[in-house]
């Protein structure tokens, strides 16, 4: 696969950390007190600069997490060392002192119906209906998120190359946003944070240059909405 224009534009490392900066921080000027960030990035040919990208923003905003994203496929197999199978997905809140909303329980993890049998066996829980009760919430998610990349043969691949499934994202908004909260997603791509917010009932900005991709995301929520009332996006001329 050929490289897209992000991946060839700036002449130096530096060039691409001080680009990097300079949107952070535009975004991070919205961000709210109880807000989080997210950042993707992975470690492969710039493994060096997701490094130093990472010390350098946890330097603008504060450290929250550093996410797993187990896309349980390898992908471009590398000969001197292990297949790459994951994306990193930093987590910044707005400061120190911050208090991001996060549900826990929106996440949830179903267990098998066999490990619910095998859990209300043990004898040390002595109320089996608050057990079963709990065992039926599912368990909390980690901070590793299962959940395999899009191949070309899946019905949301929309012609993205770095296109996230709509189920990864869906796990971001629903534990850390409420109904009606405002979603910003800066690289809006084929529009998989707009259709996912869409769908969950938060409102949502996107930001794309890349006129195809606007198109896709267009398609894309004319598919979700019963009708649309007025202009998905509004073009800003440079």
């Amino acid at each position: 696969m050929l490289e897209e224009a992000w991946d060839t534009e700036w002449k130096t490392d530096d060039d691409y950390l001080q680009w990097s900066l300079a949107w952070v921080r535009a975004a991070a000027r919205v961000l709210k007190d109880d807000g989080l960030f997210y950042i993707f990035g992975q470690l492969g040919k710039r493994e060096h600069i997701w490094l130093h990208f990472c010390s350098m923003v946890a330097k603008e905003l504060q450290f929250h997490d550093m996410i797993i994203w187990d896309r349980a496929v390898g992908y471009n197999e590398r000969y001197d060392s292990f297949t790459p199978c994951y994306e990193m997905i930093l987590a910044l809140r707005k400061s120190e002192s911050a208090k991001p909303y996060f549900n826990k329980d929106a996440v949830r993890l179903p267990y098998e119906e066999e490990k619910i049998k095998a859990y209300l066996r043990d004898k040390r829980y002595k109320d089996k209906d608050a057990r079963l009760s709990h065992l039926e919430k599912g368990k909390y998610a980690t901070n590793i998120l299962r959940v395999p990349s899009l191949k070309g043969s899946s019905k949301e691949k929309a012609g993205h190359p770095s296109q996230k499934s709509e189920k990864l994202i869906e796990q971001l908004i629903l534990s850390s946003s409420r109904p009606n909260d405002l979603v910003l997603d800066p690289f809006l791509g084929s529009g998989t944070t707009a259709v996912v917010a869409e769908r969950l009932e938060r409102r949502w900005i996107g930001i794309e240059v890349n006129p195809n991709y606007v198109r896709i995301a267009e398609q894309r929520l004319t598919a979700l909405r019963e009708q649309k009332d007025a202009p998905l996006f509004k073009e800003i001329s440079s």
